[in-house]
């Protein structure tokens, strides 16, 4: 995002929202609304530095799915609805819960079609 503010394009990056993009920016004293054509190759230096400081992209997608596998493995509440792909957070499912749970389908087809594979 080449024509965008710098605050802005670091937002991009995984792990990064408003909040520390501006104490990116403070720390290395580039101007909030610099934007990122007109940043020199010090300043980028200086950007990478800073974000190399902090668990952003690969290394906090891993750590996250980690946890996700730690849930499951002990078992534990949490662990169960990531595994049954429900919502973990004590959301209502009765109505709603759409994203979590995929598009409508007919319940009783999928029962029939588990027992027919089972039972023949």
């Amino acid at each position: 995002p080449k024509n965008k503010r710098v605050e802005i394009a670091l937002r991009y990056i995984y792990g990064i929202g408003p909040t520390l993009s501006r104490k990116i920016l403070l720390a290395t004293g580039i101007g909030l609304d610099k934007k990122v054509k007109d940043l020199t190759d010090e300043e980028v230096a200086l950007l990478n530095k800073e974000v190399s400081k902090y668990k952003v992209e690969g290394a906090l997608r891993v750590e996250v799915q980690r946890n996700i596998k730690r849930l499951i493995e002990i078992g534990c509440y949490r662990g169960l609805r990531h595994q049954a792909g429900l919502p973990v957070r004590g959301q209502r499912t009765r109505s709603n819960a759409r994203t979590r749970k995929g598009p409508r389908g007919n319940i009783f087809r999928r029962l029939k079609q588990k027992k027919q594979q089972k039972g023949g």
